[in-house]
């Protein structure tokens, strides 16, 4: 698509805005995974000259809730409950986060890790990133079995 690509980056800016703040580059993106790169640039540093943790911990975070989203089935909706980071090494250079899911089956409230694995260019982990996601069904939708099977009458 002509102008694909900036069209993507628009809409994602406007429906998660905090999450441009490291600058994304979305670089593969299918249902239960996701692919996403981030330059280092003088926004996502700190002090020692290596990326800042909270720039890492938002691109796992962006890179699992853009897999989550991509492959959540339309009768289910999900939201953070918590975030770990594990740290491996200093963070310098283009680095890119991916993230892959396999979703349960959903008729209730439920819990699912999600894990985000953060690579420098050498292609060694600097940082693992553990998304726990609620997932629950959307008000009013029936999940996948009830749409798929008539509901038997009773007597």
């Amino acid at each position: 698509m002509p102008f694909g690509k900036q069209v993507f980056r628009f809409v994602l800016g406007r429906t998660v805005p905090y999450s441009t703040s490291i600058r994304p580059t979305v670089l593969a993106l299918s249902p239960g995974h996701a692919k996403v790169g981030m330059r280092d640039h003088h926004a996502v540093r700190n002090h020692l000259g290596s990326v800042h943790a909270i720039a890492l911990a938002n691109l796992g975070e962006f890179a699992s809730g853009l897999a989550m989203t991509a492959g959540m089935p339309g009768h289910v909706r999900g939201i953070v409950r918590s975030i770990a980071v594990e740290f491996s090494k200093k963070a310098r250079g283009a680095l890119v986060a991916e993230c892959r899911v396999t979703f349960p089956e959903v008729a209730g409230d439920t819990d699912l890790e999600v894990r985000s694995e953060i690579r420098d260019e050498a292609g060694d982990l600097v940082t693992t990133v553990r998304v726990l996601w609620r997932l629950g069904l959307v008000p009013g939708a029936r999940s996948a079995e009830a749409t798929a099977a008539p509901a038997t009458p009773r007597a």
